[in-house]
Protein backbone atom coordinates (compact mmCIF):
# COMPACT_ATOMS: atom_id res chain seq x y z
CA UNK A 1 0.00 0.00 0.00
CA UNK A 2 2.52 2.82 -1.07
CA UNK A 3 1.47 6.44 -1.02
CA UNK A 4 3.31 7.84 -3.88
CA UNK A 5 3.09 11.32 -3.05
CA UNK A 6 5.32 10.09 -0.10
CA UNK A 7 8.16 8.86 -2.01
CA UNK A 8 8.08 11.50 -4.65
CA UNK A 9 8.56 14.40 -2.30
CA UNK A 10 10.90 13.37 0.12
CA UNK A 11 13.91 15.51 0.26
CA UNK A 12 15.82 12.91 2.28
CA UNK A 13 14.99 9.74 0.59
CA UNK A 14 18.24 8.46 -0.72
CA UNK A 15 16.96 5.07 -1.97
CA UNK A 16 14.78 7.32 -4.67
CA UNK A 17 17.33 9.35 -7.29
CA UNK A 18 16.28 12.26 -7.81
CA UNK A 19 16.09 14.14 -11.63
CA UNK A 20 19.42 16.48 -9.63
CA UNK A 21 20.68 13.29 -8.72
CA UNK A 22 21.52 12.61 -12.32
CA UNK A 23 23.91 15.50 -12.73
CA UNK A 24 27.25 13.67 -13.11
CA UNK A 25 28.78 16.93 -12.74
CA UNK A 26 29.35 16.49 -8.43
CA UNK A 27 30.15 13.20 -8.65
CA UNK A 28 34.21 12.63 -8.08
CA UNK A 29 36.63 11.27 -11.00
CA UNK A 30 39.68 10.29 -8.87
CA UNK A 31 39.89 8.10 -5.75
CA UNK A 32 41.62 11.13 -4.07
CA UNK A 33 38.61 13.23 -4.75
CA UNK A 34 36.34 10.58 -2.98
CA UNK A 35 35.71 11.98 0.18
CA UNK A 36 35.02 9.68 3.31
CA UNK A 37 35.18 6.15 3.53
CA UNK A 38 38.80 6.14 4.57
CA UNK A 39 39.65 2.62 5.07
CA UNK A 40 37.60 1.13 1.90
CA UNK A 41 39.69 4.20 -0.21
CA UNK A 42 42.82 2.97 1.22
CA UNK A 43 42.82 -0.24 0.52
CA UNK A 44 41.22 0.03 -2.55
CA UNK A 45 43.87 2.06 -4.05
CA UNK A 46 46.11 -0.59 -3.07
CA UNK A 47 44.43 -3.17 -5.26
CA UNK A 48 44.20 -0.94 -8.48
CA UNK A 49 47.84 0.11 -7.82
CA UNK A 50 48.90 -3.54 -8.00
CA UNK A 51 46.69 -5.10 -10.32
CA UNK A 52 47.53 -1.65 -13.08
CA UNK A 53 51.08 -2.76 -12.55
CA UNK A 54 50.75 -6.27 -12.94
CA UNK A 55 48.30 -4.80 -15.88
CA UNK A 56 46.20 -7.26 -15.17
CA UNK A 57 42.49 -7.03 -14.19
CA UNK A 58 41.45 -5.83 -10.75
CA UNK A 59 39.76 -9.12 -8.40
CA UNK A 60 35.98 -8.95 -8.20
CA UNK A 61 34.64 -6.02 -6.31
CA UNK A 62 31.32 -6.13 -3.93
CA UNK A 63 30.54 -3.09 -2.32
CA UNK A 64 27.98 -3.15 0.97
CA UNK A 65 25.84 -0.47 2.16
CA UNK A 66 22.68 1.10 2.30
CA UNK A 67 22.31 3.27 -0.75
CA UNK A 68 23.41 6.97 -1.21
CA UNK A 69 26.54 6.66 -0.06
CA UNK A 70 28.64 6.33 -3.02
CA UNK A 71 29.13 2.72 -4.48
CA UNK A 72 28.05 3.63 -7.73
CA UNK A 73 30.66 6.48 -7.99
CA UNK A 74 33.46 4.47 -6.34
CA UNK A 75 32.78 1.86 -9.61
CA UNK A 76 33.64 4.50 -11.85
CA UNK A 77 36.28 5.77 -10.25
CA UNK A 78 37.78 2.09 -10.05
CA UNK A 79 37.24 2.03 -13.89
CA UNK A 80 38.65 5.59 -14.33
CA UNK A 81 41.85 4.22 -12.13
CA UNK A 82 42.48 1.54 -14.07
CA UNK A 83 41.88 3.44 -17.59
CA UNK A 84 39.33 0.60 -18.33
CA UNK A 85 36.10 0.45 -19.87
CA UNK A 86 33.31 0.87 -17.57
CA UNK A 87 29.46 -0.80 -18.28
CA UNK A 88 26.71 -0.41 -16.08
CA UNK A 89 23.70 -1.85 -14.91
CA UNK A 90 21.16 -3.35 -12.57
CA UNK A 91 19.54 -6.86 -11.55
CA UNK A 92 16.19 -6.10 -12.07
CA UNK A 93 17.19 -4.92 -15.72
CA UNK A 94 18.61 -8.68 -16.39
CA UNK A 95 15.32 -10.67 -17.05
CA UNK A 96 17.11 -13.42 -19.34
CA UNK A 97 20.48 -15.16 -19.52
CA UNK A 98 20.82 -13.62 -23.11
CA UNK A 99 20.55 -10.11 -21.60
CA UNK A 100 23.92 -10.97 -19.42
CA UNK A 101 25.49 -13.10 -22.61
CA UNK A 102 24.92 -9.63 -24.92
CA UNK A 103 26.40 -7.41 -22.57
CA UNK A 104 29.89 -9.41 -21.31
CA UNK A 105 30.29 -10.75 -25.21
CA UNK A 106 31.08 -6.96 -25.94
CA UNK A 107 33.40 -6.07 -23.04
CA UNK A 108 37.21 -5.30 -24.04
CA UNK A 109 39.95 -6.56 -22.09
CA UNK A 110 40.22 -5.04 -18.05
CA UNK A 111 36.29 -3.55 -18.18
CA UNK A 112 34.95 -2.75 -14.47
CA UNK A 113 31.43 -4.76 -15.06
CA UNK A 114 29.11 -2.84 -12.74
CA UNK A 115 25.75 -4.32 -11.21
CA UNK A 116 23.74 -2.54 -8.98
CA UNK A 117 20.97 -4.41 -6.43
CA UNK A 118 22.69 -7.24 -7.56
CA UNK A 119 20.95 -8.88 -4.76
CA UNK A 120 17.67 -9.28 -6.77
CA UNK A 121 19.43 -11.44 -9.72
CA UNK A 122 17.46 -14.06 -11.37
CA UNK A 123 18.98 -17.61 -10.53
CA UNK A 124 19.64 -18.64 -14.12
CA UNK A 125 21.29 -15.29 -14.71
CA UNK A 126 23.05 -15.48 -11.29
CA UNK A 127 24.34 -19.37 -12.76
CA UNK A 128 25.85 -18.00 -15.98
CA UNK A 129 27.55 -15.20 -14.14
CA UNK A 130 29.31 -17.54 -11.64
CA UNK A 131 31.18 -19.17 -14.78
CA UNK A 132 31.81 -15.91 -16.14
CA UNK A 133 33.43 -14.95 -12.89
CA UNK A 134 35.96 -17.64 -12.22
CA UNK A 135 36.41 -19.19 -15.81
CA UNK A 136 35.84 -15.76 -17.94
CA UNK A 137 33.30 -17.91 -20.18
CA UNK A 138 29.65 -18.05 -21.11
CA UNK A 139 27.90 -21.30 -21.06
CA UNK A 140 26.00 -21.18 -23.95
CA UNK A 141 22.90 -23.71 -24.98
CA UNK A 142 22.87 -24.22 -28.97
CA UNK A 143 19.72 -26.23 -30.37
CA UNK A 144 16.63 -27.25 -28.47
CA UNK A 145 15.65 -31.07 -26.90
CA UNK A 146 17.94 -33.89 -27.72
CA UNK A 147 20.39 -32.03 -29.99
CA UNK A 148 21.11 -29.33 -27.85
CA UNK A 149 24.35 -29.22 -26.34
CA UNK A 150 26.34 -26.61 -24.46
CA UNK A 151 29.27 -24.61 -26.03
CA UNK A 152 31.65 -22.49 -24.14
CA UNK A 153 32.34 -18.71 -25.26
CA UNK A 154 35.64 -17.44 -23.99
CA UNK A 155 35.60 -13.79 -22.85
CA UNK A 156 38.31 -11.15 -21.96
CA UNK A 157 39.10 -10.72 -18.06
CA UNK A 158 37.25 -8.33 -16.53
CA UNK A 159 36.50 -7.06 -13.18
CA UNK A 160 32.78 -7.56 -11.95
CA UNK A 161 31.91 -4.64 -8.83
CA UNK A 162 28.68 -6.13 -7.33
CA UNK A 163 26.73 -3.31 -5.59
CA UNK A 164 23.85 -4.21 -2.95
CA UNK A 165 22.14 -2.72 0.29
CA UNK A 166 20.98 -5.67 1.02
CA UNK A 167 23.83 -8.43 1.87
CA UNK A 168 21.73 -10.98 3.04
CA UNK A 169 19.87 -11.65 0.42
CA UNK A 170 23.19 -12.30 -1.90
CA UNK A 171 23.58 -16.07 -2.04
CA UNK A 172 27.06 -17.47 -0.58
CA UNK A 173 27.94 -19.17 -3.99
CA UNK A 174 27.74 -15.52 -5.47
CA UNK A 175 29.92 -13.58 -2.62
CA UNK A 176 32.58 -16.53 -2.67
CA UNK A 177 33.45 -15.38 -5.80
CA UNK A 178 34.16 -11.87 -5.18
CA UNK A 179 38.10 -11.38 -4.41
CA UNK A 180 37.36 -7.37 -2.71
CA UNK A 181 34.73 -6.99 -0.24
CA UNK A 182 34.14 -3.72 1.25
CA UNK A 183 31.39 -2.30 3.17
CA UNK A 184 30.07 1.17 3.76
CA UNK A 185 29.13 3.24 6.48
CA UNK A 186 27.41 6.53 6.88
CA UNK A 187 29.62 9.75 6.67
CA UNK A 188 29.83 12.07 9.87
CA UNK A 189 28.54 15.50 9.66
CA UNK A 190 32.11 16.74 9.65
CA UNK A 191 32.55 14.75 6.48
CA UNK A 192 29.62 15.32 4.76
CA UNK A 193 30.66 19.56 5.20
CA UNK A 194 33.64 18.76 3.59
CA UNK A 195 31.56 17.08 0.45
CA UNK A 196 29.26 19.62 0.27
CA UNK A 197 32.13 22.43 0.17
CA UNK A 198 33.24 20.02 -2.61
CA UNK A 199 29.87 20.31 -4.25
CA UNK A 200 29.18 23.75 -3.69
CA UNK A 201 32.74 24.77 -5.46
CA UNK A 202 31.36 22.98 -8.18
CA UNK A 203 28.01 24.79 -8.34
CA UNK A 204 29.31 28.00 -7.79
CA UNK A 205 27.20 29.22 -4.45
CA UNK A 206 29.10 30.18 -1.63
CA UNK A 207 28.87 28.49 1.67
CA UNK A 208 28.96 29.55 4.98
CA UNK A 209 30.76 27.37 7.48
CA UNK A 210 28.01 26.89 10.08
CA UNK A 211 25.52 26.64 6.89
CA UNK A 212 27.35 23.40 5.83
CA UNK A 213 27.51 22.06 9.45
CA UNK A 214 23.86 22.45 9.56
CA UNK A 215 23.01 21.16 6.33
CA UNK A 216 25.14 18.05 6.36
CA UNK A 217 23.89 17.46 10.15
CA UNK A 218 20.49 16.79 8.67
CA UNK A 219 21.60 14.57 5.75
CA UNK A 220 21.32 11.04 7.15
CA UNK A 221 24.80 10.73 7.02
CA UNK A 222 24.20 10.50 3.04
CA UNK A 223 26.19 12.30 0.15
CA UNK A 224 23.06 11.99 -1.92
CA UNK A 225 20.93 13.55 0.40
CA UNK A 226 23.86 16.30 1.17
CA UNK A 227 23.79 17.07 -2.46
CA UNK A 228 20.38 17.29 -2.89
CA UNK A 229 19.68 19.32 0.50
CA UNK A 230 22.54 21.48 -0.79
CA UNK A 231 20.58 22.32 -4.37
CA UNK A 232 17.54 23.05 -2.75
CA UNK A 233 19.22 25.59 -0.52
CA UNK A 234 21.17 27.22 -3.47
CA UNK A 235 17.54 27.93 -4.88
CA UNK A 236 16.65 29.78 -1.59
CA UNK A 237 19.65 31.54 -1.07
CA UNK A 238 19.04 32.77 -4.87
CA UNK A 239 16.14 34.07 -4.08
CA UNK A 240 16.28 35.10 -0.41
CA UNK A 241 19.86 35.55 0.51
CA UNK A 242 21.89 37.57 -2.45
CA UNK A 243 23.37 33.76 -3.79
CA UNK A 244 25.02 32.81 -0.34
CA UNK A 245 24.18 30.24 1.70
CA UNK A 246 24.04 31.35 5.17
CA UNK A 247 22.80 29.22 8.35
CA UNK A 248 19.63 31.19 8.80
CA UNK A 249 18.86 30.45 4.99
CA UNK A 250 19.69 26.97 6.19
CA UNK A 251 17.21 27.21 9.62
CA UNK A 252 14.33 28.94 6.89
CA UNK A 253 14.89 26.64 3.92
CA UNK A 254 14.96 23.32 5.87
CA UNK A 255 11.97 24.71 8.04
CA UNK A 256 9.97 25.22 4.57
CA UNK A 257 11.03 21.82 3.41
CA UNK A 258 9.88 20.32 6.77
CA UNK A 259 13.33 18.79 7.76
CA UNK A 260 14.39 19.49 11.17
CA UNK A 261 17.35 19.26 12.84
CA UNK A 262 17.64 15.40 12.51
CA UNK A 263 17.05 14.72 9.21
CA UNK A 264 13.73 13.86 9.82
CA UNK A 265 10.99 14.71 7.55
CA UNK A 266 7.22 14.45 7.73
CA UNK A 267 6.60 11.09 7.42
CA UNK A 268 9.28 9.66 9.76
CA UNK A 269 7.56 12.50 12.15
CA UNK A 270 4.06 10.52 11.46
CA UNK A 271 5.53 7.15 12.18
CA UNK A 272 6.94 8.12 15.69
CA UNK A 273 3.81 9.96 15.91
CA UNK A 274 1.56 6.85 14.72
CA UNK A 275 2.91 4.27 17.35
CA UNK A 276 2.76 7.27 20.64
CA UNK A 277 -1.05 8.29 19.94
CA UNK A 278 -2.47 5.09 18.31
CA UNK A 279 -0.54 2.39 20.06
CA UNK A 280 0.68 3.76 23.34
CA UNK A 281 3.92 4.24 22.42
CA UNK A 282 4.47 0.48 21.73
CA UNK A 283 5.13 -2.51 20.74
CA UNK A 284 3.31 -2.45 17.33
CA UNK A 285 3.71 -5.24 14.84
CA UNK A 286 5.40 -3.87 11.82
CA UNK A 287 2.92 -5.17 9.18
CA UNK A 288 0.17 -2.95 11.56
CA UNK A 289 2.22 0.00 11.47
CA UNK A 290 2.58 0.45 7.45
CA UNK A 291 -0.92 -0.15 7.15
CA UNK A 292 -1.15 3.02 9.68
CA UNK A 293 1.04 5.33 7.87
CA UNK A 294 -0.36 4.23 4.21
CA UNK A 295 3.58 2.97 3.47
CA UNK A 296 4.22 -0.63 2.17
CA UNK A 297 6.50 -3.08 4.85
CA UNK A 298 9.30 -3.22 2.84
CA UNK A 299 9.42 0.99 2.33
CA UNK A 300 8.79 0.65 6.23
CA UNK A 301 11.62 -1.43 7.21
CA UNK A 302 14.44 -0.90 4.42
CA UNK A 303 14.32 2.74 4.85
CA UNK A 304 12.43 4.61 7.44
CA UNK A 305 13.24 2.06 10.47
CA UNK A 306 16.83 1.82 10.12
CA UNK A 307 17.92 6.17 10.32
CA UNK A 308 15.21 5.95 13.19
CA UNK A 309 17.13 3.30 14.93
CA UNK A 310 20.21 4.83 14.33
CA UNK A 311 18.90 7.77 15.88
CA UNK A 312 17.43 6.15 18.86
CA UNK A 313 13.86 7.21 18.26
CA UNK A 314 12.71 3.92 17.79
CA UNK A 315 13.69 0.25 19.19
CA UNK A 316 12.86 -3.43 17.26
CA UNK A 317 11.84 -6.17 19.84
CA UNK A 318 10.18 -9.53 19.36
CA UNK A 319 6.98 -8.36 20.40
CA UNK A 320 7.13 -5.12 17.78
CA UNK A 321 8.21 -1.86 17.40
CA UNK A 322 8.89 0.88 20.37
CA UNK A 323 9.09 4.03 20.97
CA UNK A 324 11.97 5.73 23.01
CA UNK A 325 12.48 8.43 25.57
CA UNK A 326 14.86 10.26 22.41
CA UNK A 327 11.90 10.43 20.31
CA UNK A 328 9.19 11.97 22.95
CA UNK A 329 11.95 14.46 23.70
CA UNK A 330 12.41 15.27 20.40
CA UNK A 331 9.01 15.47 19.11
CA UNK A 332 8.16 17.90 22.44
CA UNK A 333 5.86 15.48 23.77
CA UNK A 334 5.84 14.12 27.50
CA UNK A 335 7.26 10.57 28.35
CA UNK A 336 5.36 8.42 30.14
CA UNK A 337 7.03 4.93 30.38
CA UNK A 338 4.19 3.09 30.84
CA UNK A 339 3.35 3.77 27.00
CA UNK A 340 6.55 2.22 26.31
CA UNK A 341 7.10 -0.32 28.52
CA UNK A 342 6.72 -3.86 27.17
CA UNK A 343 5.39 -4.94 30.36
CA UNK A 344 2.64 -2.35 30.50
CA UNK A 345 -0.67 -3.75 29.81
CA UNK A 346 -3.39 -2.21 27.56
CA UNK A 347 -2.78 -0.60 24.68
CA UNK A 348 -3.90 -1.44 21.02
CA UNK A 349 -0.69 -2.71 19.67
CA UNK A 350 -0.57 -5.57 21.83
CA UNK A 351 -3.82 -6.56 20.19
CA UNK A 352 -2.73 -5.98 17.04
CA UNK A 353 0.52 -7.75 16.77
Amino acid sequence: MQDSSMSESSIVRSDIPSADDAQESLRPQLLNEFLGQNTVKKNLSVFIEAARARQESLDHLFLIGPPGLGKTTLAQITAHELGADFKVTSAPALEKPKDLAGILSTITPRTVFFIDEIHRLKPAIEEMLYIAMEDFELDWIIGQGAAARTVRIPIPNFTLVGATTKAGMVSSPLISRFGIIQRFSYYPAEELALIIHRSAGILNVAVDEDAALAMASCSRGTPRVANRVLRRMRDFAQIFGGGRITKKIVDEGLERLGIDSLGLEKYDREILLSIIQSYGGGPVGAETLAISIGESIDTLEDYYEPYLIQCGLLQRTPRGRIVTEKAYRHLGLPFRPSDSSPESSGGQARLLF
